[in-house]
């Protein structure tokens, strides 16, 4: 533990003042204790769980594609410029195509916007959102698009490649 470093004096010599040594303390108890509390420690906690987004992609459908009801779809195209969207098919869209820069408006008001025009039907089908993400698309954007679709509350959405055509046509709004 603890000791005092001190010279006994002897008999019958004179005093002669020395230096006061430093008392010594002894911490290999507390060094014990702190590993054994750091292992404590280490053994008995738990880690951050990583957070996941779940995307349900279906399956490859081949040659029959999936069809859709064109007044229930809309599509997102995202490019590096912004944000364009239309609502029905490609080839005879319900509303023609808008382009939103997404560092103003954001993709919330047009999701917005959109789930007011798009009401729910009374067999419980609702909106349905194809994210279309270009080549030049940063991936910040399609996860922000993901994080919006729980944020609006659209059950029905996924991630699908952007068409010649649909593409051709950004290249032309911009």
């Amino acid at each position: 533990m603890a000791e005092l470093n001190q010279k006994q004096p002897q008999a019958g010599i004179k005093k002669i003042r020395s230096k006061k040594l430093a008392p010594k303390v002894d911490l290999t108890a507390m060094v014990d204790l702190a590993f054994l509390l750091i292992t404590f420690f280490m053994l008995t906690t738990t880690l951050s769980k990583p957070y996941r987004l779940d995307v349900a992609m279906p399956d490859n459908h081949g040659e029959n594609p999936l069809l859709l009801d064109e007044r229930r779809v809309v599509s997102l195209l995202l490019t590096d410029k912004g944000l364009m969207w239309y609502h029905g098919d490609f080839n005879h869209p319900i509303s023609k195509p808008e382009f939103t820069d997404l560092s103003k408006t954001g993709i919330r008001k047009v999701l917005d916007r959109l789930k007011a025009e798009i009401p729910p039907k009374a067999d419980g089908k609702d909106m349905i959102v194809l994210i279309k993400p270009s080549k030049e698309a940063r991936a910040v954007d399609v996860i922000q698009a993901l994080d919006e679709m729980k944020q609006v509350d659209i059950k029905r959405y996924t991630i699908s490649k952007i068409g010649d055509d649909e593409e051709k046509m950004v290249l032309a709004m911009l």
